[in-house]
């Protein structure tokens, strides 16, 4: 049986990627941010959400002890974090300058794989954070990698539909076309390595695409025939396109998220259906087990996260789940993020002490309510006041000390209790605004929207900007642009006006 355990709301676009470490969940969005939270109580930590990225981030992975996060994003970067103390310790830029869709650590985080828009793959030595290699496929995007249990070989899916495998050296030692018909979506190794019959080594790999379905490949090294893939499984439990896939920590069970909204979970080894979810209001986007505890986490493009509990306690090598976590699915399941309201402005001093309690906020209410805050003034606080006025996240060096945890504490405070405020500010555009009055590129109301090449309407400074600076690729689509020209969307600008006028 699976119970829903809880709903993180913290992201205000689409929810791109979930990842698990030992401690710590960590989910990435449109939104251009990434939150962390405890992994225990799913409680978001002081230094979330992390903000480096200057477009929608696309996917993220933890390296092996979870003491680093990766995140790649549309502005063609791939940024590593510190998750001691959610400090940027590198930024890697991806060869072309191509948007990257994908990365991921080798299982003993020697190495670090991204994947371009432009089909380039960039293999970086993580310990040195330089480059080593790159390669390419070429007329199509890279979405898809995953490094095989012994660190040595790596997989790449793409939008052409290929999985193709690489060593090290970026030698492309295999390749199987049209794995997936309208392109691989997702893919990842089981943890566990295995031994064929005729003693050769060998790899459970799992995939999905557009084509709707998850098949389980068995990848066989071969001492004289080199490679050899064979498929095990065709998956047929969803209706649509299928956007993620991963394996629990022990190989046994495998997920998969759809555009059918669902989510389902399969005995990997024998390819049976067990359970389907129907929680999302929309697309299914990511997927993830924790390896830690028998906890699956799903993220859609309705903005949540889902984290489910296999009450059976399978997925996590047996072992059960924390009690903060178990306290949370007692208590009624669904943690949000929000207040309901009608305008903030019109809060009352009680109104805006609720409101805190609900965003687990806990730790500035005394300070608050001492200083008697309305919605009015709530609204008008900045970094500045709450640090001068409320003295949340005061400085009083310059500089820290390593040790100098408190005062750092403070810091993520003040940040997280300044990006709930903006979220309220942002609440009418991101509840209540029309997906097609946005650009798809910075998810901001357009001001003066104009069509591309591609038939896509898009804010004239973004896509001017992202042609001057990306391949000239579609930023919807991947595919070439044939022509630069921007054409106002005039009918489009009046409708938005209208819209803003009546708000």
């Amino acid at each position: 049986m699976v119970s829903l355990v809880c709903t993180l709301r913290s992201h205000q676009d689409d929810v791109n990627c979930c990842a698990f470490s030992g401690a710590l969940l960590a989910t990435c969005s449109a939104d251009k941010s990434i939150c962390v939270y405890s992994a225990r109580d799913f409680s978001e930590l002081p230094f979330s959400p992390l903000s480096g990225h200057g477009y929608g981030v696309h996917y993220c992975c933890f390296s092996a002890c979870g003491q680093y996060l990766a995140s790649c994003s549309t502005d063609a970067t791939t940024v590593v974090w510190s998750m001691d103390t959610g400090e940027i310790e590198a930024v890697l830029e991806h060869p072309g300058r191509s948007p990257v869709r994908v990365c991921a650590f080798s299982p003993d985080s020697s190495f670090l794989v991204s994947g371009g828009s432009d089909g380039t793959i960039a293999l970086w030595d993580f310990t040195s954070r330089t480059l080593l290699r790159t390669g390419a496929v070429t007329d199509t995007s890279i979405v898809a990698c995953s490094f095989t249990p012994c660190a040595q070989l790596f997989i790449t899916g793409s939008t052409y539909g290929d999985l193709r495998l690489w060593d090290l050296n970026m030698n492309h030692l295999h390749a199987e076309k049209n794995a997936h018909d309208l392109g691989v979506s997702c893919c990842q190794f089981a943890p566990q390595i295995m031994k064929g019959t005729d003693g050769c080594v060998q790899f459970r790999l799992a995939s999905c695409g557009q084509d709707s379905l998850v098949k389980i490949w068995i990848v066989s090294l071969l001492s004289a025939a080199g490679i050899k893939m064979q498929l095990a499984h065709t998956l047929t439990g969803q209706s649509a396109p299928i956007l993620s896939c991963a394996y629990s920590a022990d190989g046994q069970m495998l997920v998969s998220g759809s555009v059918d909204k669902t989510v389902t979970v399969y005995q990997a080894n024998e390819g049976v259906l067990l359970y389907t979810l129907n929680q999302h209001d929309r697309y299914v986007t990511a997927c993830a087990f924790s390896p830690t505890a028998p906890l699956i986490a799903t993220g859609s493009m309705d903005k949540t996260v889902n984290i489910w509990m296999l009450e059976d306690g399978s997925g996590a090598q047996g072992k059960s789940l924390p009690d903060e976590a178990a306290s949370v699915l007692s208590s009624g399941g669904r943690k949000s993020s929000g207040h309901s309201r009608l305008m903030v402005s019109e809060w009352s001093e009680e109104d805006v002490l609720a409101w805190l309690r609900e965003e687990g906020l806990e730790a500035v209410i005394d300070m608050f309510k001492s200083n008697n805050i309305d919605g009015e003034e709530l609204l008008s606080l900045t970094k500045e006041t709450l640090s001068s006025e409320l003295h949340i996240g005061a400085q009083h060096h310059r500089t820290f000390l390593p040790q100098d945890k408190k005062s750092k504490e403070s810091l993520g405070l003040r940040c997280k209790v300044m990006k709930k405020i903006e979220e309220l500010k942002m609440a009418p555009v991101s509840n209540g605004t029309p997906d097609e009055y946005l650009c798809p590129i910075t998810r901001e109301i357009m001001k003066d929207p104009v069509i591309a090449a591609d038939g896509y309407s898009y804010e004239r400074e973004a896509i001017e900007s992202w042609i001057n600076t990306k391949s000239r690729t579609s930023p919807m689509t991947n595919l070439p642009l044939q022509t630069t020209l921007l054409t106002p969307n005039r009918t489009l600008k009046m409708a938005i006006l209208r819209w803003t006028t009546c708000q």
